[in-house]
């Protein structure tokens, strides 16, 4: 199949994404199912609760590929209710690839992101995916995949330790999978390949365009949990690898063994710290050449992939009834400080206003945490003065802290005896404490507020 790409369209594209609406990247989200009724639901509402300055989805895309469960009802229904949902359904199954050029055809954003239907981001990982694409070189943007799987049990470790591994590389060199935004400068990819990322990531970069790798876009998912699930995936993965160099042109930097053995030992403390961890590591390099010996042979042989046989366990992540490990090693602490509407600040009426926005203080909190994940705390720390600890890096902070004043400012409160109606506006600061060396040292950062929010602050006299 030969790929088209417009590059009149290319340069177009590198000029709308600041156009109209400066700083902000609009995108098309696509999601591909295979009869996907156990996550559907739960993974678009997600998406569609993804939030950030520099992140607009205009529109969100499920192309559902042959399905024979309830995976069409559900997004149906979903899209009834959310204008931004919009349902395209191939009859017959064709394969990723083709489900992904249907949705390019109909994706009208700069920017597209590709998930897949069994993959729940966090809260803020598409503004950590898609904010670097405001830089007019970057072309693409990948994701940090975190398994599900109980470390505790072999193929638990197998799949996180090759997700540590693919983390550890793609830090050096960009292999982007599972979660990726790119520029909408392509037409498509080719219909049999079965490794779409690396189908993607090889026109992208042919365009000159650079790849980046965030990893602190965090997406979860599930591996296999049997060695025959193991096996067919794995098996799969290196033949689309092997089949992408020979059409396309474009190796993917895992096929090359010297780097992930040398990852290995890096992470030691994971691989081999224990008999077990040692034995558990050893198994699953055995088990992952085995594989590769097996898409080598399908390789040679020309059997296609690119219609994936159904990995079962892979399916469901009950991530509604299982608290998912939180990979981020950061706090973040967020002050707010509420400015009461007329507040003059003078020693006169101090007592009163203090009073005042306590109340407003204590009455927003419980709404306010709606905003905020379960085990991250907000609570009234002085005379109109609230305090957030999330876990979360400094950029999430600033996507929370921005919610929450927006929440705020929107909303009307009433204060005193007579119920008086006051408008509230909020100014705010933030420090991250993160761990970054083994010894326990801490880097400490925050960003300073606006000046106009620092002047308003002292035309008020707030301490």
């Amino acid at each position: 199949m030969t790929i088209r790409v417009d590059r009149e369209i290319q340069e177009q594209e590198v000029d709308k994404i600041l156009k109209g609406n400066e700083g902000c990247v609009g995108c098309s989200i696509g999601i591909m199912a295979y009869n996907e009724e156990a996550n559907i639901a739960r993974t678009i509402t997600a998406v569609l609760k993804q939030k950030g300055p520099s992140l607009h989805i205009d529109e969100v895309i499920v192309v559902a590929s042959g399905c024979t469960d309830n995976t069409v009802p559900i997004v149906r229904e979903i899209a009834e209710r959310e204008e931004r949902v919009r349902l395209c359904i191939q009859e017959k199954r064709e394969g990723k690839a083709s489900a992904i050029n249907l949705f390019l055809k109909e994706a009208t954003s700069e920017v597209v992101v590709l998930i897949g239907a069994d993959v729940i981001p966090e809260e803020s990982a598409f503004e950590y995916l898609c904010s670097p694409i405001l830089d007019t070189e970057v072309g693409m943007v990948g994701g940090r995949p975190i398994p599900v799987n109980d470390a505790s049990t072999f193929m638990g470790h197998a799949v996180h330790l090759l997700w540590r591994l693919h983390d550890r590389v793609a830090r050096i060199h960009p292999k982007l999978g599972e979660v990726i935004a790119f520029r909408n400068v392509i037409s498509g990819i080719p219909t049999d390949s079965a490794v779409d990322e690396i189908s993607i990531q090889a026109l992208i970069s042919q365009l000159g365009y650079k790849l980046i790798y965030n990893p602190e876009c965090v997406v979860y998912n599930k591996g296999p949990v049997t060695v025959r699930d193991f096996l067919k995936q794995r098996r799969r993965i290196y033949a689309g690898h092997l089949k992408a160099r020979a059409q396309q042109n474009y190796e993917a930097c895992t096929m090359k063994v010297t780097p992930i053995i040398r990852q290995l030992i890096l992470c030691r403390d994971f691989t081999m710290s224990t008999p077990k961890q040692a034995l558990w590591t050893l198994g699953t390099a055995l088990l992952e050449a085995y594989a590769r010996m097996q898409g080598y042979y399908d390789y040679l042989r020309k059997k296609e992939h690119h219609i994936w046989q159904m990995v079962d366990s892979t399916k469901d992540l009950a991530l509604g009834q299982h608290e998912v490990y939180r990979v981020c090693n950061a706090q973040s602490v967020i002050v707010f400080r509420l400015i009461l509407e007329g507040a003059s600040g003078d020693d006169l009426n101090r007592e009163r206003e203090e009073r005042e926005a306590t109340e407003v203080a204590r009455k927003l909190v419980p709404y306010l945490r709606t905003k905020i994940r379960k085990e991250d705390t907000l609570s009234v720390n002085g005379p109109g003065v609230m305090t957030a600890v999330i876990r979360t890096e400094q950029h999430g902070a600033q996507v929370v802290a921005e919610s929450i004043k927006k929440a705020v400012q929107e909303s009307t409160v009433r204060v005193g005896v007579r119920g008086r109606e006051v408008q509230v506006t909020v100014a705010y600061s933030s420090l991250t404490f993160a761990s970054k060396a083994l010894d326990g040292s801490m880097t400490v950062s925050g960003p300073l507020q606006a000046e106009a929010v620092l002047g308003e602050l002292a035309e008020n006299h707030v301490e």
